[in-house]
């Protein structure tokens, strides 16, 4: 028998009682949901804090609102924090969690410390899109960072608040500084855009409207649908819509105006 033929059945050998010895290993117990009723507190209470994230002062406030909240609108909305144990499916039971229901549960584990148990009925009100923005803006690692665990709680409730109170909400109420400054720059990038559009191509031409024309689905999308829609659905304060607008207009008469465009035009022609 030759050397490399020896070689390759001692490798073949090894690695069939390699997959022996993998599959006579014991697997790990099926997951089975999770049920833990002992840590239910004896008391009726609207807020269950293991993670320890409220004060007392905001777990009393919820406490205190959260029922009056049901019982003007009949949408039941409920607080658990957990960190290392959760009672589990022993909670439904304990709140008596129904098709109009809504339960918070904020874990300090994970990267977004918000996660959302939602009743069927209330997706008619609130989309799955709104679910996922309400998770993003709230529970995101730098949000924490900058106004703490409690207030993404304290927020998420007084948005799912406001939005059950009106009938239902598409998007999360509030424009953020951050969202807000984002819409301003897209406003102005529109602006440029329309007033580079608007040169003049030929000889005595004030602007030249079928470039903008051409144009206008870009610098229309730029500012219609990311500068004014997204502050639109989210606030009705007229300011950040006003500075959008000027944003817009103060672009375009920079870019209309602006040499180096002009020079850009006048080479086309």
């Amino acid at each position: 028998m030759s050397a490399r033929l020896k070689d390759w059945l001692q490798a073949s050998l090894l690695g069939s009682l390699l997959v022996c010895c993998i599959a006579l290993i014991p697997g790990a117990a099926p997951a089975n949901a999770y049920n833990n009723p002992e840590l239910l507190p004896d008391e009726p209470t609207m807020v269950i804090d293991l993670a320890r994230i409220l004060t007392n002062s905001e777990e009393e406030y919820l406490n205190e609102h959260l029922p009056e909240f049901e019982a003007e609108t009949g949408w039941k909305l409920r607080v658990l924090t957990q960190f290392d144990e959760t009672p589990g499916r022993a909670v439904k039971d304990f709140w008596g969690l129904d098709d109009k229901s809504v339960m918070l549960i904020a874990d300090p584990r994970g990267g977004n410390i918000l996660n959302f148990s939602v009743g069927d009925s209330v997706y008619g009100l609130l989309p799955r899109v709104f679910w996922i923005e309400l998770q993003t803006r709230f529970g995101n690692q730098f949000y924490v960072r900058d106004h703490g665990e409690d207030q993404s709680i304290m927020q998420s409730i007084a948005s799912l608040e406001t939005c059950l109170l009106r009938g239902g909400c598409s998007v999360v109420p509030g424009l953020p500084r951050e969202q807000w400054i984002l819409t301003l720059i897209t406003s102005i990038l529109g602006g440029v855009i329309c007033g580079f559009a608007a040169h003049p191509r030929k000889e005595g031409q004030v602007f030249s409207w079928q470039w903008m024309l051409i144009f206008s689905p870009l610098w229309g999308m730029l500012f219609i649908a990311f500068g004014i829609g997204p502050v639109v659905t989210r606030t009705q304060d007229w300011l950040p819509l006003t500075r959008n607008i000027a944003g817009f207009l103060i672009g375009a008469l920079v870019a209309f105006l602006s040499p180096a465009f002009t020079n850009s035009s006048a080479g086309e022609a």
